[in-house]
């Protein structure tokens, strides 16, 4: 028992002792145990550590080497993008240079469409023309052959008359008898062969060709109901005043002709006291009844002429041509008359002033003009002076004016006889075809038509 307790004791004794050993001993072993794991686990990390830095620099090489692949091919993908835009550009530069030629080709292949047209519209008329005037003058040939027939036997009676009196007359009255017959003769011959065998005409129209028609209203109530050349005629007696001085044998004013188409109606041999001469009628517009006596299409006769000219008139009555203003005051003097102008511009706009009183004075006065009463879609305002402007010619100058072959009030906003200028010449032409309240002071029109009907026309 004693041996137990003795151990005990010594038991009790030895171990806290022990118990502190053991737990200085564990500690420092603990603590080197740790700190030999974390060396172990530091050496562990820090070789992971270099390992992935050695991956991590080995990736970052190859992310380096594919970026710059990546960058040498967006530069090459830069550059082609660049050639590819500076080549579009260049295509469509081109493409904008062809469209521009494909439409001034088109532009050029629709003017002269319009221009093939126009020139078949013209021809057409031309041709219509020439029917017509061939049927007019073989009327007139008939009645001049029958004339001649009778001058021929009046020559004859009057040469046996005087050769049974012992003969008087003088060698002047023979002379001038004789020169009378001839240009008769020659004339018909002229006519004759320009016109060829004589159209064979029906009743009807050998009546219509009889009637004789003051202007193209009248035509117009007989039926006669399409635009083109007519005949009409005025009295001699109405127009003695005006014609007088220009009429010579009893009502027959003689001239030297070239070609049969040069007579025109001062010019003509009447023996009726009948004025006939051709006029352009135009039946399909405004109501129909107008007679033309200015108009401008192309360009194909001048229109700066002398005082003579305009009042006698010039240019073919189926194309550009002035009636003459001797005819026209003896139109609009015997009775009331409308004027209106149509218009038309390079770009195909129409316009025209209408004016419900025209007339013009006479020679002595200098064919003053007198107006009233404008409307229209030509301008707001009238472009021609509307009292009391005088006409002016280049050799007859009322006005002052440079321009000259027009009415002017010391110039003013139109010339409808101006120098005709081509499309594309036609801008800032300040003595060209002007309307100046439709298209400008300065700008040339392509087309101008002037016609007159009587007021009580319906």
């Amino acid at each position: 028992m004693s041996e137990f307790l003795f151990s005990y004791l010594v038991f009790l004794y030895w171990f806290p002792q022990i118990e502190n050993y053991i737990k200085d001993n564990m500690k420092t072993e603990m603590v080197q145990l740790q700190q030999s794991a974390v060396h172990n686990h530091t050496a562990a990390m820090l070789e992971m550590g270099t390992s992935l830095l050695s991956q991590t620099a080995e990736q970052t090489r190859k992310l380096t080497d594919v970026e710059t692949q990546v960058l040498n091919q967006t530069s090459r993908l830069e550059i082609q993008l660049l050639e590819n835009s500076l080549s579009t550009n260049k295509l469509e530069k081109q493409l904008l240079i062809q469209i521009n030629e494909i439409n001034k080709i088109h532009d050029k292949n629709g003017f002269l469409e319009e221009k093939m047209r126009e020139m078949e519209e013209r021809h057409r008329q031309e041709l219509e023309t020439l029917r017509q005037e061939k049927q007019s003058l073989q009327v007139l040939l008939n009645r001049q052959g029958s004339v001649l027939h009778q001058l021929e036997t009046m020559g004859k009676q009057i040469s046996r008359t005087h050769s049974n009196t012992g003969g008087n007359s003088t060698a002047l009255q023979n002379s001038q008898q004789q020169d009378l017959i001839e240009s008769m003769r020659s004339l018909l011959n002229l006519c004759a062969k320009d016109e060829g065998p004589a159209p064979v005409l029906n009743n009807s129209k050998q009546a219509d060709e009889e009637r004789k028609f003051r202007d193209c209203a009248e035509l117009y109530h007989a039926g006669f109901n399409k635009n083109g050349v007519y005949t009409i005629h005025i009295s001699a007696q109405e127009n003695r005043k005006s014609r007088a001085r220009d009429m010579r044998c009893k009502g027959i004013w003689i001239k030297p002709f070239a070609h049969c188409m040069d007579v025109r109606w001062t010019q003509k041999l009447q023996f009726d006291s009948v004025w006939s001469f051709p006029v352009y009628c135009l039946m399909e517009s405004a109501g129909g009844g107008w007679t033309v006596i200015q108009r401008r299409l192309d360009g194909s006769v001048d229109f700066q002429r002398t005082w003579k000219e305009y009042k006698m008139g010039f240019g073919s009555v189926s194309g550009e041509h002035w009636l003459g203003n001797d005819l026209v005051h003896t139109f609009t003097n015997q009775r009331q008359h409308r004027l209106r102008v149509e218009l038309s511009d390079w770009d195909g706009q129409r316009a025209f002033s209408q004016y419900d009183s025209f007339h013009i004075d006479s020679e002595k006065n200098h064919y003053r003009l007198f107006l009233k009463s404008h409307s229209g879609t030509a301008g707001r305002q009238s472009s021609l002076a509307i009292h009391g402007a005088d006409f002016s010619t280049k050799d007859m100058d009322n006005d002052n004016c440079t321009c000259k072959c027009w009415w002017y009030d010391a110039c003013g906003p139109s010339n409808l006889n101006g120098v005709y200028y081509k499309h594309g010449q036609h801008v800032g032409k300040f003595n060209g075809i002007k309307w100046h309240y439709f298209k400008g002071p300065s700008y040339s029109l392509r087309y101008t038509v002037m016609m007159i009907r009587p007021t009580d026309f319906s």
